[in-house]
């Protein structure tokens, strides 16, 4: 996997909409406004972990789209290749959970801009020249077949040139459905170029149509193997565990595998009670990608990743806003004593 050249993530960037507090939505007038979306949270934390992330996108050009970009750009994200098309900024609500109440999201995209652009729109010989890395998820090739054609074609230009490519399985069964797209067969065409992918046994059993039986770290593992076997180009695949005693106490782990046999695993950090779970998966994804980046070793790797994931959780909204001494602090010492 490269570790030079700057990383390009690919995806659509919304406005996230949120009840405050552990309210119902609308429980009273009230709506907290962010940005978020898969790709463009990994985007912001690898800017703030110290790398060169560039953002690719179609924008409204309207207010909401250009404050969009700004928030990008705030975190240190190149905004400078963003594409504006016609159409409106994407949105999702989200609902809070508490003690045993579950969580909610209700996406509102239908006609976006990104939604609506041709696969075409981005000339991805072009925008991967100088690029190491390409990260796209499979909530972007969930939006419609426009940007499941584009997510695609971005993945076989990247093979092509040469550049790394990780994948975030990122089923959403919700968009699929809106449109009747084929989610595994086009997850599993993005994942025979991928050189990384993110996901577990239940992604692995949709898209490959199998399931695998265990507990543990056995179903994980299987699923890898038939994922390597199944994919030739790929090298890495990684997860989370999540164990949820309540909506704000959950047990997080993490696993990584590899096509030679390695397989590592950590700890479970308990993580109560909990800020904002959203995003956490893309932290995680981060944090890998940043491992991997600096040449760290792979349990080293897996360990930051899932300090990275632990810390999203602490943070209100969907971007990781911690920055590598933020992680390492986490790793050290637990990260628990006043810095003064």
């Amino acid at each position: 996997m490269r570790q030079d050249g700057r990383i390009v993530c690919f995806g659509e960037i919304l406005i996230r909409l949120s009840a405050p507090g552990a309210e119902f939505l609308l429980q009273t007038p009230r709506l907290e406004t962010t940005f978020g979306g898969a790709e463009a949270n990994v985007a912001v934390s690898l800017a703030r972990l110290g790398h060169e992330a560039r953002m690719l996108s179609v924008l409204p050009d309207n207010a909401l789209g250009r404050a969009a970009a700004d928030e990008l750009r705030r975190y240190g994200v190149d905004t400078s290749r963003l594409r504006t098309g016609p159409g409106r900024m994407g949105l999702y609500f989200f609902t809070p959970g508490a003690v045993r109440r579950a969580s909610e999201v209700l996406y509102d995209r239908a006609g976006s801009a990104f939604a609506s652009a041709p696969a075409d729109a981005i000339d991805w010989t072009s925008e991967l020249e100088g690029a190491g890395w390409l990260h796209i998820s499979g909530v972007t090739a969930a939006v419609g077949q426009a940007s499941a054609d584009a997510a695609r074609a971005a993945a076989r230009a990247a093979r092509a040139a040469g550049v790394t490519v990780s994948f975030d399985c990122n089923y959403r069964p919700s968009l699929w459905a809106a449109w009747d797209g084929d989610g595994p067969a086009i997850l599993g065409e993005i994942l025979s170029l991928s050189d990384l992918v993110f996901g577990d046994h239940r992604d692995i059993a949709l898209i490959l149509g199998r399931s695998f039986a265990g507990e543990g770290e056995a179903p994980r593992a299987a699923a890898a193997e038939a994922a390597f076997a199944a994919y030739p180009t790929l090298r890495r695949m990684a997860s989370t565990r999540r164990i949820q005693h309540s909506v704000n106490h959950h047990d997080l782990s993490g696993f990584m595998f590899d096509r030679d046999g390695g397989a590592w695993s950590t700890p479970a950090l308990p993580l109560t009670p909990i800020v904002d779970r959203i995003g956490g998966g893309d932290a995680f994804a981060a944090g890998l990608i940043h491992g991997l980046r600096r040449g760290l070793d792979d349990q080293r790797t897996l360990a930051f990743a899932l300090a990275a994931a632990a810390l999203k959780h602490s943070i209100p909204g969907d971007f990781n806003l911690a920055r590598e001494a933020d992680v390492e602090s986490l790793l050290s010492d637990g990260g628990l004593d006043v810095r003064r």
